[in-house]
């Protein structure tokens, strides 16, 4: 028998987050015929802890405090030791600081196949994390976006684009119901962490131009973070809080879905969404910004309403047209539902992960599966 492939996959943590929910995924689907799947991390905690773990061969942590501290070049060392230990032979990272902290050390451990990721295109980060992100990506051969707006966003940063690839997130179809038949739109939800870039402040806006109509709607806001106290007074402020439902955190989405009647993300910067899958994939009308690779998803008019970022009465009255408009409304929602069956689902997605990781691995002649056998796989 052909032996598998040792693969470290370096994450952060495992706080809910959308690289969390797509790197766990990712662990969980590969192939375990073909790679024998290591997962490292900083912090060994979080809510999806447990399906981290659960189909990982091990779990090592290497925690830091910072890149400051000298004790991040010991644990830099002791992750490139482990490497060697293990005989990793391919290193990926999601996210800023685990490309920054684990692919140099893996290119240290001699790790011959080294792959980071590009899975947002927030401008907010500091010089200094773009120039030791730049270093990092220096000792990988390719990195993975998963958008082309992340993408042309590592050209921005100086990254040869023959070393981007692109891979679309993915999504699990099946915990997601849909209802095919006409529905009045009386509950609008969000699912968004509770920060500036999502544009909270924007769709509390938004909603006084739609509740002066429609009384009667009533806002969804679903996430957490450390805007809450905030938007929870702006909505007072504007005379919306009776219509607007703050949930927090939710860890299933899905069945709150199935409960609303159309969906919206007014972010200012955004990568590519899960939420904006998830809500394809339960069949809703869709109302969101024309920003970073939610323009990839979303097909103007087809699959969703696309608005520009920051335009509160823009999005008050796509909203409006929705709820006005239900036939169109439904359509929307029904041609949502069969574009992320046939372009995003986690299939899709991990088979493109296991064909690059076996094409690298070819190229240094290394024992791995052909493209063909991935594929058949």
């Amino acid at each position: 028998m052909r032996r598998r492939v040792p693969i470290a996959i370096f994450l952060s943590s495992f706080h809910p987050g959308g690289t969390e929910r797509q790197t766990i995924e990712l662990i969980r689907r590969l192939n375990r015929n073909r790679f024998d799947v290591h997962v490292a991390c900083f912090h060994r905690k979080g809510a999806w802890l447990a399906r981290g773990e659960e189909f990982a061969t091990s779990v090592a942590t290497f925690p830091i405090e910072g890149f400051r501290r000298a004790s991040t070049l010991a644990q830099a060392h002791a992750f490139s030791q482990w490497c060697r230990q293990q005989d990793v032979k391919i290193v990926y990272t999601a996210g800023l600081y685990a490309n920054i902290f684990a692919i140099p050390a893996a290119a240290m451990a001699g790790v011959p196949v080294r792959i980071a990721s590009r899975r947002e295109i927030n401008p907010d980060k500091s010089a200094g994390q773009i120039a030791l992100q730049r270093a990092a990506y220096a000792c990988a051969q390719l990195i993975v976006a998963n958008c082309t707006a992340a993408a042309d966003r590592l050209v921005q940063e100086r990254v040869p684009r023959s070393r981007i690839r692109v891979i679309p997130n993915g999504i699990d179809l099946r915990p997601y119901s849909w209802r095919a038949a006409e529905r009045p739109i009386r509950r609008i939800v969000t699912v968004a962490n509770l920060r500036m870039e999502k544009g909270h402040d924007v769709l509390f806006e938004a909603a006084q131009i739609v509740l002066r109509r429609c009384p009667d709607v009533e806002f969804v806001i679903a996430g957490d973070g450390p805007r809450r106290a905030e938007l929870e007074t702006l909505a007072r402020r504007l005379d919306i809080a009776s219509q607007v439902r703050f949930l927090g955190h939710c860890e299933h989405v899905a069945p709150l879905l199935a409960e609303c009647d159309a969906f919206v993300l007014p972010s200012r910067s955004e990568a590519f969404p899960n939420s904006v899958l998830e809500a394809m994939a339960s069949g809703l009308p869709i109302v969101a910004t024309r920003v970073g690779g939610i323009r990839e998803v979303i097909d103007h008019q087809r699959t969703g309403v696309l608005v520009p970022p920051d335009d509160a009465r823009a999005l008050g009255y796509a909203l409006l047209d929705l709820i006005q408009w239900n036939t169109h409304a439904t359509a929307l929602g029904q041609a949502a539902r069969t574009a992320v069956e046939t372009r995003y689902s986690l299939e899709r997605m991990v088979t493109a992960y296991e064909r690059l990781y076996a094409d690298e691995l070819a190229k240094h002649a290394l024992v791995a599966p052909t493209a063909s056998e991935v594929i058949a796989s």
